[in-house]
């Protein structure tokens, strides 16, 4: 998908904040300073920009200085303040960037209400949200009355994806009818799929893929500990580029040896988890029932949600399984009662030997892809919010009920949402239980991990 570098963003905010960190990401070179001191960057700066296909001109504009709290010369901040107004009459798209651990300050506020004036097209943007950082910032940046934010790491390169969901919905109609154009006559912008292939050793992960690609493209043997490396192999199914990885098997940390060459392939193994988009954790049919689903799995499965990603648990080596009913059952049961935490999650019977269900697998993997992407908007949220409330009320906390105002989804991959109320520090995990699980009902968003996070309101203008 290439669309013309006539479509301009310029990112605007206070000194600080990651724009031209966020620049150079864009821009993928280090044109712009980075520096921890403020006001580094004065004059608007250009550069070519590529965003998952999404080509296009980004402006870094100089960080707007609050006046009363800089020493800075006034005709040197009006300057700054001018070359930034001129980046945002060029631009088809405002980028308005606020610090996501800081939060927002009063000066933010002034300069939300200057770009309203503009009557520009604007993007809410909080950066230096990784890992689960930001939520305090994020909470701000809702209540500047801007619109959804969208919570990103410049530096990291985390929330990109979101950010160019942003981009897309603001393009001209003209772009993203030549971009549609363009889509139906090259699915290949489409960014691969990572698909990891983890679980403990032989219980079938080479063959699998092998079984997959249709060739013996990864080396097995009736032994354990076979592959050593994570194995990237590109492929293609249904149109939908993929990254398949083939892991190494993981044991118990107490039976690996730290000496042993088996300690880096489980480090590698591991290492591959964090860049997965969806998790396939092969457990082995042929165990006793009583060994099926060990802590070692459990241990994997909980990891795959810890990092948020879509999991799917395969079932191998089916066509030798002789009490199939009572396993599946057995298999289930576990996974309800030990991953709560990502209820709904599938258990699928394959065979890398005969090839049973592979093909039912990649497409629970494309499902499991796109719930995980999934969006909701602000107003079904709260539509849905007013219900589940009214059938069961937050409880009561020092003689007062909580009450649950807002929500609103942040981010997806995995979907994340942040709910505003009285009293956030009293809300139980019952309560925010009760309400993921209707969460995962209602919107039909099985087998993925759900985050939410309660904030009170603040008044942005109060002193810290």
């Amino acid at each position: 998908m290439t669309i013309s570098s006539s479509f301009t963003v310029a990112l605007v905010g206070r000194p600080n904040v990651g724009k031209s960190t966020l620049f150079n990401r864009l821009t993928k070179k280090c044109l712009a300073l980075v520096h921890e001191t403020p006001g580094l960057t004065r004059d608007r700066r250009e550069g070519d920009a590529e965003l998952y296909g999404l080509n296009f001109t980004v402006i870094d504009t100089p960080g707007l200085i609050d006046p009363d709290t800089t020493s800075a010369a006034p005709e040197l901040a009006e300057g700054m303040k001018e070359q930034t107004l001129a980046a945002i009459r060029q631009a088809n798209v405002v980028v308005f960037v606020v610090d996501g651990r800081e939060g927002c300050t009063p000066y933010d506020t002034d300069l939300a209400n200057l770009l309203r004036k503009q009557k520009k097209p604007l993007i809410v943007v909080a950066n230096k949200c990784e890992g689960k950082h930001g939520y305090h910032g994020i909470a701000d940046a809702l209540a500047l009355g801007l619109g959804d934010v969208t919570a990103i790491s410049a530096e990291h390169g985390e929330g990109l994806v979101d950010l160019h969901e942003m981009l897309i919905a603001h393009l001209p109609e003209s772009l993203k009818k030549a971009m549609q154009e363009e889509d139906d006559e090259d699915k290949a912008w489409d960014r691969p799929l990572h698909l990891a292939i983890m679980g403990r050793p032989n219980v079938g992960k080479s063959s699998i893929i092998n079984k997959i690609l249709g060739e013996e493209r990864q080396l097995t043997a009736d032994m354990p500990g076979v592959t050593r490396d994570s194995i990237t192999i590109k492929w293609e199914y249904e149109g939908r580029q993929f990254n398949l990885v083939d892991t190494a098997g993981i044991r118990r940390q107490s039976r690996v040896d730290k000496r042993d060459l088996e300690k880096l392939a489980v480090m590698d193994a591991e290492r591959t988890l964090k860049y997965a988009e969806v998790v396939v954790l092969v457990v082995d049919g042929t165990v006793p029932l009583s060994q099926q689903f060990e802590k070692q799995d459990l241990s994997l499965a909980s990891d795959v949600i810890k990092e948020g990603r879509g999991l799917i648990i395969a079932v191998n080596k089916w066509d030798l399984v002789k009490e199939k009913t009572a396993l599946l059952k057995h298999l289930q049961q576990e996974l309800d009662l030990h991953l709560t935490q990502a209820k709904g999650v599938t258990c699928l019977p394959i065979s890398a030997e005969t090839g049973f269900n592979l093909p039912k697998l990649l497409d629970e993997v494309l499902r499991v892809e796109r719930t995980w992407n999934k969006r909701l908007t602000t107003g079904e949220l709260n539509r849905w919010l007013e219900y589940t409330v009214t059938a069961h009320p937050p409880p009561i906390s020092c003689g007062r009920r909580i009450r649950i105002k807002y929500i609103t989804q942040i981010k997806s991959r995995p979907p994340t949402f942040i709910a505003f109320c009285s009293k956030s520090a009293d809300v139980p995990d019952s309560y925010r239980r009760y309400l993921i699980n209707n969460l995962r009902q209602d919107f039909k968003l099985p087998g993925i991990p759900i985050r939410l996070t309660f904030r009170s309101s603040e008044n942005p203008y109060k002193k810290k």
